[in-house]
């Protein structure tokens, strides 16, 4: 029986590894903002669309999370750069320290889904863009 929290993102072939990303609409203290997931290494990972240097959309155009070599999630406003896999920053601005906040997904039969937590809910259920 599926998770019946499970929100559906996209269809796991929008995903290509370390390329564009698929923005869906979050809701964060009750201000609606967007999340977005990627694939790296053959998984996804979803974060909260939100530098950790300074509060703005990582996503220089809608979707646009790596850096050209497919490899690191860039902050189009800073340049602060952050690991596909942890959300760690590992570069630029924010000098190492802080992270993007990991949101909790799933893989099932072709899909993925978005499983929301007490500190991200629910937006409009519409995408993000």
């Amino acid at each position: 029986m599926a998770d019946p929290r499970m929100i559906d993102i996209c269809g796991s072939d929008a995903l290509a590894d370390g390329g564009d990303g698929v923005r869906f609409a979050v809701r964060v203290a009750g201000i609606e903002a967007t999340g977005f997931v990627v694939r790296y290494r053959g998984r996804v990972f979803a974060y909260l669309n939100r530098c950790a240097h300074v509060a703005t959309e990582l996503d220089w155009l809608p979707g646009r999370f790596f850096d050209s070599d497919g490899e690191l999630l860039v902050c189009a406003t800073h340049g602060a750069l952050y690991d596909a896999e942890s959300g760690r920053c590992v570069g630029g601005p924010c000098g190492g320290r802080g992270a993007l906040r990991a949101l909790q997904v799933a893989e099932r039969d072709g899909r993925v889904y978005w499983i929301p937590d007490a500190g991200v809910t629910a937006g409009d259920i519409s995408n993000g863009d």
